[in-house]
């Protein structure tokens, strides 16, 4: 018996669970490419003068898909879904303090540096999900080490 059947009716995240991995991971692969273009936008504007930078709309949207995806496979899977989401946590914390990062060093006239810590975060993220949704091709290796 599952403690919140009685306050959100669960049926349906038990419907789409076994997909939510590889829609993760989808999600975590188109990440890294508006993570690129975010990069690229805030280079431009920084190298035309423009000292106020925005935000790139679809990478923080992805970055919100990405955590609520996240949330999902919690119900789903507690063990996975907890380490998954605690991953894309991180990368969306790194997103936005490498946001303000981008927008001081733009403000002092300061070069773009890659967004480092967002960057490790995705790749985290990134190796996690893969983990997860192409187990079934890791499990003759994992089950040799465990």
């Amino acid at each position: 018996m599952d403690p919140l059947q009685f306050i959100v009716p669960l049926g349906w995240v038990d419907a789409i669970g076994e997909y939510l991995p590889f829609a993760i991971f989808a999600l975590v692969v188109v990440n890294g490419i508006t993570r690129h273009q975010a990069h690229k936008s805030h280079t431009r504007n920084a190298d035309d003068g423009d000292e106020n930078l925005t935000r790139h709309l679809p990478h923080t949207a992805l970055n919100v898909a990405l955590v609520v995806l996240g949330l999902l496979f919690v119900l789903h899977h507690l063990h996975g879904g907890l380490i998954m989401t605690a991953l894309l946590l991180t990368m969306f914390v790194a997103d936005i303090f490498e946001y303000e990062a981008r927008q001081v060093e733009a403000r002092n006239g300061l070069a773009i540096e890659r967004p480092k810590s967002a960057l490790t975060a995705w790749g985290l993220a990134f190796l996690y999900a893969a983990y997860q949704a192409f187990f079934e091709f890791v499990a003759p290796f994992w089950e040799l080490v465990v």
